[in-house]
């Protein structure tokens, strides 16, 4: 039975799966830093903005269950704009969990005007999930780089999701 079936992605939400890898891949820190050079403050599990849009300010504290609680309303915040910014699109879970690890990542603004929602508006699913290899640069630095300790885990992470996201096209 193959259970990799695209739906309209209206019809999706971040599976209890991929929200505990995106917390496990962001790692917690109790006080905001700034996790890799250029970035801004981030504390919890990766987050920059609390639910009212201020921003978090370095040094900041916060808790694990906060922190959890700070990424569910950042991640229900920003799937509705996910789906919006996908009229007609159907997607597999696998891929929806994928973008919207994305998502979470590189902000909505990002998601927006990139190659891989073009793509998908264009049904070529594919493409999208190569897209995914092309965000490999952290404040103008490419995280690809071998040997680099700058940002090599924003490269891993990238190519982890499209090893995902290309294992979801046998569908």
């Amino acid at each position: 039975m193959n259970l990799k079936v695209r739906v309209a992605v209206y019809a999706l939400t971040l599976s209890f799966a991929a929200f505990a890898k995106l917390v496990t891949d962001e790692g917690y820190t109790d006080t905001a830093v700034i996790p890799t050079k250029g970035d801004v403050p981030t504390h919890g599990f990766g987050s920059t903005k609390h639910e009212d849009g201020t921003p978090v300010r370095l040094g900041e504290k916060t808790t694990p269950v906060r922190a959890v609680q700070l990424a569910a309303a950042h991640i229900n915040a920003e799937e509705i704009r996910f789906r919006d910014s996908l009229p007609n699109v159907a997607l597999t879970q696998g891929e929806y969990d994928v973008y919207m690890d994305f998502v979470y990542q590189y902000g909505i603004g990002n998601w927006r005007t990139s190659s891989m929602r073009a793509d998908l508006l264009a049904k070529r699913y594919r493409q999208a999930c190569n897209d995914l290899l092309k965000y490999r640069y952290s404040a103008g630095y490419d995280c690809s780089t071998p040997g680099n300790k700058r940002c090599a885990g924003v490269w891993v992470r990238q190519q982890q999701r499209h090893a995902r996201c290309i294992a979801e096209q046998s569908a």
